[in-house]
């Protein structure tokens, strides 16, 4: 399995986006996280379409919107039309006829679609049984902020997300939140095939080395 990492954009330098998503291509990043926040769902505000635009511009990598926000379907063709090649949103904040409504939108812009959940919220809490999903976001850390703490003890929900889908190439199993060269070897031997990291890239002195160490700790 070769797994992906996908550094949080939000965690840059954020008078320098743009340019932060150009070097990302360059030190071999495979995706591009981007967090969404409406300061409702999480108690934060990011980017908005305009912001995903200049990212989209800046950079060829697959961008990852990770919808965290109480209405994702308002939003959500505005992310498509900006850029989102994957759209996540949160299992906390769809019923199953919105999340219909929502795959059809999706599949119109030939996007992804991921389902997040929070570290207290169950897998089993919506159906993710749908050949439309082809993302499964498991947070270890409650969205909001950036620098939080990985909880190991949401270690096992990643491995029962990876027998619930044992086709990577189908849907990816993604971790998100306090991933850093400390756990990352553990992460994917739980299962995970994406991983989301932020202060760990671009907190670090050389944001590229450090890009690279997580590739090489998590390569085969």
């Amino acid at each position: 399995m070769v797994v992906k990492i996908a550094p949080s954009i939000a965690a840059a330098d954020q008078g320098k986006i743009a340019e932060a998503a150009s070097r990302l291509d360059h030190w071999g990043a495979d995706w591009i996280h981007v967090d969404i926040m409406d300061g409702m769902f999480a108690p934060n505000l990011t980017f908005g379409p305009s912001i995903v635009k200049a990212i989209r511009r800046a950079s060829k990598l697959p961008l990852d919107c990770h919808l965290m926000v109480s209405n994702p379907e308002v939003l959500l063709e505005r992310f498509l039309e900006a850029g989102g090649d994957i759209i996540t949103i949160h299992a906390e904040t769809v019923t199953p006829e919105s999340l219909r409504r929502m795959e059809k939108t999706i599949k119109m812009y030939d996007a992804r679609l991921g389902i997040a959940f929070k570290p207290a919220t169950s897998l089993n809490a919506m159906d993710v049984s749908s050949s439309e999903i082809s993302l499964i976001t498991v947070m270890t850390v409650n969205p909001g902020f950036s620098g939080q703490k990985f909880m190991p003890e949401v270690l096992p929900k990643i491995m029962e997300a990876r027998k619930m889908f044992p086709d990577s190439k189908a849907t990816e199993i993604e971790v998100d939140g306090g991933v850093d060269k400390t756990n990352a070897k553990s992460i994917v031997e739980n299962g995970a095939s994406v991983l989301v990291t932020g202060n760990s890239v671009f907190g670090q002195s050389n944001p590229e080395s450090a890009l690279k160490e997580l590739k090489m700790l998590t390569s085969d």
